[in-house]
């Protein structure tokens, strides 16, 4: 059996080609969801390289469409691998965890543990005194990678589990540097009180 005889088998119409537009359609829109987020974080070069990938897996799917206007089953494969995409490329991302994110927790209890904690992990975090409705606030700022998320937010929720708190994108940090070098945080106490 040549090439020629199976494209044009009922085989390759009704399988075989569904199944190749639902598999570029899959990984162009997931290419394409992690070209949206390098766009959004400024990163061109990657974005740029990422597209043109993109618009061409997708020029082929396209192609096979138009060639076969007849055939329902390869609208609901293209359908179906757009939708599946879209999910794949997400996950793409939280496991790529690429980039900066601000977390900014408000507390009504004293946060000084949580504060503490936080620099014993090495974050840099700034505490400023608030007041909110209810009174005063304790307002905890950290910027950190994405991948340190998790472990940022299960400390606010072990330390001050009422604590309200947001977590933002962030698009460029004028310092790299989101968790300190130095010592942890409580040998740097004496330090800190010999320079008072």
């Amino acid at each position: 059996m040549d090439f020629a005889t199976i494209i044009d088998s009922e085989i390759f119409r009704l399988v075989i080609l569904p199944l190749l537009i639902f598999l570029s359609r899959i990984v162009d829109v997931s290419i394409g969801t992690i070209r949206i987020i390098y766009v959004a974080r400024g990163m061109k070069l990657l974005a740029t390289i990422f597209g043109f990938f993109e618009v061409l897996i997708w020029l082929v799917a396209i192609t096979q469409i138009m060639q076969h206007l007849s055939n329902f089953v390869v609208y609901i494969t293209y359908a179906a691998g757009f939708a599946i995409g879209n999910y794949i490329g997400i996950l793409i991302e939280n496991k790529l965890a690429m980039g900066y994110v601000a977390v900014r927790a408000i507390t009504q209890k004293e946060a000084t543990d949580l504060v503490f904690q936080l620099r014993e992990k090495k974050f840099s975090v700034t505490s400023i005194a608030a007041r909110g409705v209810s009174g005063r606030v304790r307002l905890v700022i950290a910027i950190i990678r994405r991948k340190d998320l998790e472990e940022v937010i299960s400390i606010i929720k072990h330390y001050n589990p009422n604590a309200f708190y947001s977590v933002e994108d962030v698009k460029s940090v004028s310092n790299k540097i989101t968790r300190i070098r130095e010592k942890p945080y409580s040998e740097n106490i004496g330090k800190i009180k010999k320079m008072k």
